[in-house]
């Protein structure tokens, strides 16, 4: 019988995010936030005056925002774990990829690791919004104001929370 290791084996506190029954709460905080920031949005850059209606222009594009996001956050969130496969298949020991899942902070390679993961996921919600959310708005200026705005709010700035606070008392 062959042996596995388990590397790793102390998630990263944002991980909890995709797993079930997290997920579900997950999901409707981002639902939360997304709807904020779309409304937002409509304020901010006075789709009114564009002759846009706040009702029609939430139900069109809040699915697609919601569900885009997640999975932007997701394709981040893979990078995360890519950067951990690695480290476990080629039975490396590099503490920065160590510390992006427990403290980010502690080492100036872990915080731009998990920086550029986030920037990831900012760039595919921007993608996302820009190419298949707002596509129907012919200003190319606006989209791309509305993309960027759902894009850096949106980010999944939770990957920076440290699971040290998780696991102080037990390590």
């Amino acid at each position: 019988m062959k042996k596995i290791k388990l590397y790793n084996i102390i998630f990263p506190l944002w991980f909890l995010m995709f797993l079930p029954p997290v997920v579900l709460v997950t999901l409707v905080g981002n639902y939360l936030i997304d709807s904020l920031v779309v409304i937002g949005c409509f304020y901010a850059y006075k789709l009114v005056d564009r002759g846009f209606s706040l009702k029609k222009f939430y139900k069109e594009n809040i699915l697609k925002v919601w569900g885009f996001g997640f999975l932007a956050d997701f394709i981040g969130a893979l990078v995360i774990f890519a950067l951990n496969y690695i480290e476990g298949v080629f039975k490396i020991n590099i503490e920065w990829i160590d510390q992006i899942n427990f403290d980010p902070f502690s080492n100036i390679f872990s915080l731009i690791a998990v920086l550029v993961c986030i920037a990831i996921s900012g760039f595919f919600i921007y993608y996302f919004n820009y190419k298949f959310v707002y596509n129907k708005i012919e200003d190319r200026a606006l989209r791309h104001k509305l993309a960027l705005t759902l894009a850096i709010i949106t980010m999944p700035w939770t990957f920076l929370i440290p699971s040290k606070i998780l696991y102080r008392n037990h390590l």
